[in-house]
């Protein structure tokens, strides 16, 4: 059995840049949330389900999801929110599974935002948080998205808090610093990580 590492952060903490650089050490890095867009893309298993719940105008022209026009109808309204929750993380999960199944590097990450919310939490062996204080993810999150603060804000109260998130962390990477401190954390980490690799098999 492969050895699994979650990665899970909240909204502009840089889950990527840390996975970016596991990833350049030949590490294979499972997303959950490309896995939340292989379920709704064209044929998924998810996009007819959404279409007769929310509508026929949440499908683009090109038969495609209007991703940002489900995101803000599902962030402003809790139970709209929750109803596409119950419908997608099981079909998440098991696209997860399949691709950690196909995995074939030392050790897999699975990089999730909703790693500590969901059952995904049951697929890793070890969870690695990275964070950030809140008014970074803020700044962060803003530049990067063009979502404007309030938006940022509301994704980050649907999110589990940075306290209770720090509380289940088994590796905290503090990425406040410069990406040469991060490249560092990394390095030390993927030692680790093959260690571990190797010692449970």
């Amino acid at each position: 059995m492969t050895l699994v590492v979650g990665v899970t952060g909240g909204i502009g903490s840089g889950k990527s840049a840390v996975t970016d650089r596991f990833e350049a050490l030949g590490i294979t890095i499972v997303d959950a949330d490309l896995a939340a867009r292989v379920i709704v893309a064209p044929g998924g298993a998810a996009l007819d389900a959404i279409a007769a719940h929310f509508g026929p105008q949440i499908i683009q022209a090109d038969g495609t999801l209007d991703r940002a026009g489900l995101r803000q109808r599902v962030f402003a309204d809790e139970a709209e929110r929750r109803w596409l929750e119950r419908l997608t993380h099981p079909l998440i999960g098991e696209e997860i599974r399949r691709q950690i199944d196909l995995a074939a590097s030392p050790y897999t990450i699975l990089s999730s935002p909703l790693l500590l919310e969901t059952s995904q939490k049951e697929l890793v062996d070890c969870v690695v948080v990275v964070d950030v204080p809140e008014e970074i993810q803020v700044r962060r999150a803003t530049a990067r998205d063009s979502n404007n603060e309030e938006q940022i804000r509301r994704i980050m109260a649907a999110q589990m808090g940075r306290q209770d998130r720090l509380e289940q962390a088994d590796i905290v990477i503090d990425n406040s610093r410069s990406l040469q401190d991060l490249d560092g954390l990394v390095h030390e980490l993927h030692k680790e990580f093959l260690l571990r690799a190797e010692s449970s098999r």
